[in-house]
């Protein structure tokens, strides 16, 4: 990068994606003067901001305050898939480059949104309890039926973004013998077999989101949808928080709506 004038770069939070187990080779040949932190100190990040050309963060958190004076930076590098840690208006005011990165660890995604479903629908936590406890071994059955398990065969997923991650959570819904059903993006998606989200959620027995978190989706599962939902559905948001109502989900929780 040297002969687009970048003379140092700094990585903020490394300790938030390596486990002494990346090769850094290649950024370290990228750039002469890189600055390792494990994570930054808040009262160091401002000297790091305004000595660095460059910025990669995961989960530091860049205000406009931190954009605007920091005088050298070109470019920050967001060594994640969403951008909702780095104010982006205050980006393009100071004329700074911000990148992220698309299409990285599906396979680990797709294989957390089953881990949970799975642990949701056969009741995984309870039975572990149980069996720690004596409870299957004192049993007359020696077997437990505490806790009812749904199984996946037949059940009905609705996924909201369809871009490589949804993609991939259908295709593995689909071999579990699931059904398929896609959210429109908004009221304009005229798209063959998507449907609108209120029309969508009363049908639905798994809602799974996928979707950035922007101005339009934040809070876009919130007090209204979720009374739309069926009571035993389950909600599994492996994107951002963000587009759920936490609030809301708690209430939905505390009153056995859902």
């Amino acid at each position: 990068m040297s002969d687009l004038g970048v003379r140092s770069a700094a990585f903020l939070d490394l300790d938030s994606v390596d486990r002494d187990d990346l090769d850094l080779s290649k950024l370290n040949a990228a750039v002469d003067g890189w600055q390792w932190h494990g994570l930054v100190k808040d009262d160091e990040l401002h000297n790091v901001l305004t000595s660095a050309d460059v910025i990669v963060s995961n989960k530091v958190v860049l205000t406009d305050e931190h954009l605007s004076n920091a005088r050298c930076l070109k470019l920050v590098c967001i060594a994640a898939t969403g951008t909702n840690n780095i104010d982006l208006e205050a980006a393009a005011r100071n004329n700074i480059a911000v990148c992220n990165v698309h299409g990285y660890a599906t396979p680990s995604v797709v294989q957390h949104v089953f881990t949970l479903l799975l642990a949701l629908t056969t009741r995984f936590n309870e039975y572990t309890s149980a069996v720690k406890r004596g409870a299957w071994s004192k049993s007359n059955f020696f077997c437990l039926l505490d806790y009812p398990i749904r199984e996946l065969e037949g059940k009905t997923i609705g996924i909201v973004g369809y871009g490589h991650l949804g993609k991939a959570v259908a295709k593995v819904a689909e071999a579990f013998g699931m059904k398929v059903m896609l959210a429109k993006r908004n009221s304009e998606d005229q798209r063959p077999g998507r449907c609108a989200l209120h029309d969508l959620l009363p049908q639905l027995d798994v809602l799974s989101l996928h979707c950035p978190l922007t101005e339009e989706t934040r809070g876009m599962i919130g007090a209204d949808e979720l009374a739309l939902m069926k009571k035993d559905a389950v909600l599994i948001n492996t994107a951002r928080g963000g587009l759920v109502d936490e609030y809301a989900l708690l209430e939905a929780l505390k009153t056995q709506q859902i």
